[in-house]
């Protein structure tokens, strides 16, 4: 059965980061915020959720997919980037329908329930 893509409701780009690549991350961070209409998750230093190192969402709506996504590919500055829609199905949404930018992590599907 096809998805249509008016089930997406919006995206959430996860960064991740350790404690070596922290600044960076900061630094990603703030070019994020001056250049994107965008809201910004906490900081977790350590893993949480599916995640499996520390990292900040980014939540941004679908019409900003087409800049912010390319934006990243280009200004990642190294980091991992994993991204992701929000359809109300998390599971399809963080494995199947998921893009990564950078090194590809394994996500803990169980932690989303």
């Amino acid at each position: 059965m096809e998805t249509s893509v008016s089930a997406i409701t919006g995206y959430h780009a996860h960064v991740y980061y350790d404690a070596a690549s922290k600044a960076a991350a900061a630094r990603l961070r703030a070019a994020i915020e001056a250049a994107f209409e965008v809201r910004m998750g906490r900081w977790h230093d350590d893993p949480i959720g599916p995640h499996p190192c520390g990292s900040y969402q980014v939540a941004f709506a679908p019409a900003l997919f087409g800049e912010l996504v390319p934006w990243l590919a280009l200004n990642r500055a190294g980091l991992t980037v994993f991204i992701h829609p929000e359809t109300g199905d998390d599971v399809p949404d963080h494995s199947d329908h998921a893009l990564w930018l950078g090194e590809q992590w394994e996500i803990d599907l169980d932690a989303l329930g």
